[in-house]
């Protein structure tokens, strides 16, 4: 897509007597298919937009309207759409995940602040952090249904699920602990308290630990979960809060906001391999799928910051709107 590419929108009303979908289609234009570039999608959440970065020339080329506070984003299993979520405007846009096209809007979902679906694709779960619930929606493959509404302690943020999806854990920002939430059974299990403002979750690829990124220190915690006990802090730096897996199935990245600093983690022994500067709030961050770039939003900087994974260093600032948070490549690294 050259920088002359222009993004045109039209909206066009439809209904869809299960869901209520407002459906807003978009025609942008670029490039022939074979001459397209790979995009890069950023959710800048303050200014309600998302902006699509060509990902050879490191430059933004649209920049397209969605609902306010979009924060989290997520690939639908069929992969033909990219969700994104809008906290504050209560729905959801799915976009074209290779070129940012806007495809429809699903209104009535209530604060989206993290989403997800579950392993087995068959549920859709929505956490729901100013209202203090996690709500779950059954997926049949084409339709998102609503469930159940769960309450759960104070402010809800990320969310992870075991690996045969018996299980959604979700930390718990405001009370310091991390909620396991039984989606068979659609109701709360059990909670565990961890450290101050715990952010960002993962379970390691032997669905052994739950990795959480305590964000109002400077650790990230592991939790057997199974046992419901703490067995390692692992020390990175002020600020940890979000994870992102190199896709070699042994290393990820926690972001530790506060120091502006990046670090990678070993899952099999529990330490930091290293720690790396990031400026500007380091939060979200997306893995090139050759593994050989780093892309990072700083929330305070309205920029993507891009780390060469060879020398860790930054290589690019790419100016973007306020407040930047989720970022998604169509062509990436696998996530853990």
């Amino acid at each position: 897509m050259s920088s002359s590419c222009r993004f045109r929108s039209a909206r066009v009303a439809a209904f869809n007597r299960l869901l209520g979908l407002a459906l807003v289609g978009a025609s942008v234009s670029i490039a022939p298919p074979a001459a397209r570039a790979q995009v890069a999608i950023v959710l800048n959440s303050r200014d309600a937009t998302v902006s699509l970065i060509d990902q050879k020339t490191y430059t933004e080329t649209a920049r397209i309207d969605v609902g306010k506070e979009p924060h989290h984003l997520y690939l639908k299993p069929d992969g033909k759409s990219l969700i994104v979520a809008n906290a504050v405007s209560n729905d959801l846009h799915f976009l074209d995940p290779r070129t940012g096209q806007l495809q429809r809007r699903m209104r009535n979902v209530d604060d989206p602040y993290q989403i997800g679906f579950s392993p087995d694709n068959r549920w859709f779960v929505s956490v729901a952090l100013r209202l203090d619930r996690v709500d779950l929606y059954r997926y049949d493959g084409r339709e998102i249904t609503e469930s159940k509404r769960i309450t759960v302690p104070k402010a809800p943020s990320h969310v992870w699920f075991s690996a045969d999806s018996r299980f959604a854990f979700v930390t718990l920002q405001d009370s310091d602990e991390v909620a396991a939430i039984d989606l068979e059974r659609q109701e709360l299990a059990w909670t565990i308290k961890v450290g101050k403002q715990p952010a960002g979750i993962i379970v390691t690829p032997d669905d052994k630990l739950l990795l959480v990124g305590i964000m109002g220190e400077d650790y990230v915690e592991a939790i057997d979960w199974r046992a419901r006990k703490t067995v390692a802090r692992i020390r990175t730096d002020k600020g940890a809060h979000n994870f992102r897996g190199l896709g070699d199935g042994r290393h990820v990245f926690v972001s530790n906001r506060v120091a502006n600093t990046v670090s990678r983690i070993d899952m099999k022994t529990l330490t930091v391999v290293e720690t790396f500067a990031v400026p500007g709030g380091p939060d979200c961050m997306e893995v090139t799928a050759d593994q050989r770039e780093l892309w990072v939003t700083s929330r305070f900087r309205r920029q993507v910051s891009v780390i060469d994974l060879g020398t860790r260093k930054l290589v690019r600032e790419i100016p973007v709107g306020r407040s930047p948070h989720g970022i998604y490549f169509h062509s990436r690294a696998p996530l853990l």
